[in-house]
């Protein structure tokens, strides 16, 4: 199954060709077609950069971290724009390359690894029940198992036995 895109390539061919072709400005073409100007200099670079091809939608592509660093490296080495570096780099929005600079200037290179998608896979193992053994209880472990079942009763009782006398002193003062 394909991603949606807003944009389809013979849309995006047909504005690039009138920037590069007709010699039109970015801003007289995204007035024209009702596209943000920003797109159509993004789709020009990338058809300069790797023609017909650069203008394709692209799947979601997970980087390695050594490309996430040479990537970062190289803007600031460089001074790229956001702009020039997505166009260099082949990545399809600027956003990606801003969540690598705060991650990195955050955490290092462990903020470039790959992070876990989705819920996790097993559940918190410090919630589940003790299974029961097959081994027959000691007599010292059934008194203890008794004593707490009598504590647990005597504690009912006592609630119990509360909650009758307060519904007695409700009555009395209600007649």
């Amino acid at each position: 199954m394909e991603r949606k895109v807003k944009y389809d390539y013979a849309f995006k061919l047909e504005c690039v060709k009138l920037v590069l072709e007709k010699h039109y400005s970015c801003n007289y073409v995204s007035n024209q077609k009702g596209v943000n100007e920003s797109n159509i200099r993004k789709w020009v670079g990338f058809y300069r950069q790797y023609g017909c091809i650069g203008l394709l939608p692209r799947n979601n592509q997970s980087y390695s971290v050594s490309f996430k660093l040479k990537a970062l490296k190289a803007i600031d080495k460089d001074l790229l724009s956001l702009r020039d570096s997505i166009i260099r780099f082949n990545i399809p929005d600027a956003a990606i390359i801003v969540k690598w600079k705060k991650d990195f200037a955050n955490f290092g290179l462990v903020g470039l690894q790959q992070k876990p998608r989705g819920r996790p896979k097993s559940m918190d193992t410090k919630k589940r029940k003790k299974r029961k053994s097959d081994k027959p209880l000691t007599r010292e472990e059934e008194l203890l198992l008794e004593i707490e079942a009598l504590r647990c009763e005597n504690e009912l009782l006592k609630k119990l036995q509360a909650l009758i006398q307060a519904e007695e002193k409700a009555r009395k003062r209600k007649p």
